[in-house]
């Protein structure tokens, strides 16, 4: 497992995530790696969109479909 050090975190963050600690009934250290796992394994905009440009879209409804229903929702 490695360390991790971060500098220059303002006072206010550093006092909000010892409160989110504590509320959790855990260290700080703890509830800062929990955070950082989640948006480690959160997958960025950008892969977010390669997935979705690779999706077949052949089935689903036309541009002009989806205009239409929204032009009627709001009739």
């Amino acid at each position: 497992m490695s360390t991790l050090y971060i500098r220059d975190v303002s006072d206010d963050v550093a006092r909000i995530l010892k409160q989110r600690a504590a509320q959790e009934g855990t260290s700080l250290s703890a509830y800062v790696a929990k955070e950082l796992t989640k948006i480690a394994l959160r997958p960025t905009n950008d892969q977010i969109t390669a997935r979705l440009r690779q999706r077949d879209r052949t089935a689903g409804p036309t541009a002009q479909e989806v205009l239409e229903a929204v032009a009627a929702e709001r009739r």
